[in-house]
Parts: structure tokens; sequence; C-alpha cells
């Protein structure tokens, strides 16, 4: 992110769990990182190019998610990589896919 221009400030933190629920993360969605981006909350490792969209579309979701740490998402580049979606999660618990990433 830092590269794409946004200012990164990191928190190591033994236990998410609280952050997560603060942030109305599902279950389903949790990954092993969580930001917040002018007020939407990034969970996992969430392509830059779908940050900037979600920043400049603006639409009614909490945030983005990549469950789990998929190879050849970003941060976890590596051989065989596989296909993974964004999804966009909601206030209700509700979420859709934002974007699609084939290798």
């Amino acid at each position: 992110m830092r590269e794409n221009g946004y200012r990164v400030e990191a928190k190591d933190m033994d236990d998410l769990t609280p952050i997560k629920a603060q942030y109305q993360i599902p279950q389903a969605l949790q990954s092993c990182h969580t930001a917040i981006v002018d007020g939407y909350v990034i969970e996992g490792h969430v392509p830059v190019e779908d940050v900037n969209r979600l920043l400049t579309e603006k639409p009614d979701v909490i945030g983005l998610a990549v469950p789990g740490m998929p190879t050849g998402s970003p941060g976890m580049e590596g051989p065989n990589p596989v296909p993974f979606d964004v999804v966009a999660f909601t206030v209700d618990g509700s979420f859709t896919i934002f974007a699609n990433h084939t290798p």
C-alpha cells in the first residue's frame, strides 16, 4: 500500500478479535490483516486497485475482504497462484463479489 501512495501505520496485536468485532467483519470473511482506509474496512490481502475503486465509487458497504490468504493475492505471491474473489460486506452481514482475480 505504501508503494501506491497510501500512508500506513502498522500496529501488531496479539488478538484481533476485538477489532474484527468492532468493525463488524463477518467471521466467514476474516483474514490475517485488518485496515481502515477512509472509513472503510479492508480485510486481508485486498489488491490496491480494488481499494482504489472502492474509494472512487464509495458504495454503501462496510468494506472489502479477501478471506484466508490465497496464493497470488498481494503479499502472498508464489508458485501456483489461485483465483480469488474480493468480497464487499454490509452492516446487515450480507456480502457480494466486488472483484474476481484470476492468475
